[in-house]
């Protein structure tokens, strides 16, 4: 079993060259092998137990995540200048979660702290075979609203890339995103978890909509199981009014679709020896935040290249943000 501190949903923003993020934390766990929410905690037993059942598991761990905190920790370890806006309980979780930002250098002046929730949590048990429990408590991250926002107004406003998710109330995501807008703040939007009846407004809010497979799949009500297919419905949402798409494919890296010359680019990654794929869409969109700030006429494919090679560093060792590369862990050639 396993319990993790996970900063959910991430509203965030790239100010000159510092990246802020607005996002809320959730506590939870992840298994290898699956895409989750933040920073693994493991924990396994040989199966999961029925209702009423206490059985003895192997292993447990408690670590960070979440998919706000995992970009923006994969983009501050590239060398943005990161500041959160979150909401946390006051408790053992949250507290740890403030101490894990500042050592990683992030920004703490916008996270707040309520006695009015509990930390986000996510409890999950895994058997030997990879299936999973889950039981997921949002916690302080539903309670991150108009008032935090309002508050983080003049770094928003200063920012060069607002990133957001869904991991927060819909409705103040997309309240983030408008502001930036307002502000000719570039924007991010990454819709997971998906939610198939998605408000239209989102997709006119993203300068760039970037999600999985199995996301793309849930909002385009189609398949999305190769490259050809990724360009098919990278151009669904793209009529949406989105002014790009990016759909990740794993292995088979991205296709990206801009409204721009009405574009359709498979990029490709490169191939490694891949231990635990956990948080590596977060590493990618991280990357791509920080790209986005610091290279803003690099073209997005480029962008995107650059993005799968950080994410394939995260791939080859095991957790989350702990799998996530530093600059310095990375050839120059991608700075």
């Amino acid at each position: 079993m396993l319990l993790t501190a996970l900063p959910g949903s991430l509203i965030g923003g790239i100010s000159g060259n510092r990246l802020l993020l607005l996002k809320t934390p959730t506590c939870g766990a992840s298994r290898r092998r699956r895409r989750r929410k933040g920073e693994r905690e493991k924990g396994q037993a040989p199966r999961l137990p029925k209702a009423g059942e206490t059985i003895h598991g192997q292993k447990f761990f408690i670590g960070f995540g979440g998919k706000g905190a995992n970009q923006c920790i994969q983009a501050a370890r590239l060398g943005a200048k990161t500041a959160m806006v979150c909401k946390v309980g006051e408790d053992f979780f949250g507290d740890n979660y403030i101490h894990n930002f500042k050592d990683n250098g992030v920004h703490t002046d916008f996270v707040g702290q309520t006695s009015d929730a509990a930390t986000g949590t996510a409890s999950i048990v895994v058997n030997d075979a990879g299936e999973n429990a889950i039981v997921i408590v949002a916690g302080a991250n539903m309670l991150l609203g108009v008032e935090e926002l309002q508050g983080a107004r003049p770094a928003v406003s200063r920012a060069k890339v607002l990133v957001c998710q869904l991991e927060i109330c819909p409705q103040t995501s997309l309240r983030a995103l408008r502001m930036a807008q307002e502000n000719k703040v570039k924007t991010i939007f990454n819709p997971a978890p998906a939610i198939a009846d998605l408000d239209a407004e989102f997709y006119r809010a993203s300068d760039v909509f970037c999600c999985n497979e199995s996301e793309a799949e849930l909002l385009t009500g189609s398949s999305v199981a190769n490259v050809e297919e990724a360009h098919q419905a990278g151009q669904q949402l793209l009529k949406r009014g989105c002014g790009s798409v990016i759909i990740t494919l794993g292995p088979q890296g991205c296709v990206v679709v801009k409204a721009q010359g009405l574009t359709s680019t498979h990029v490709q990654t490169t191939a490694c020896a891949t231990v635990d794929t956990t948080g590596a869409g977060d590493s990618f969109i991280g990357a791509l935040a920080f790209y986005t700030a610091h290279y803003p006429t690099m073209p997005l494919e480029e962008m995107a290249s650059r993005a799968n090679r950080v994410a394939a560093v995260s791939v080859q060792a095991v957790g989350t943000q702990s799998s996530y590369p530093f600059r310095r862990d990375l050839p120059a050639e991608l700075f």
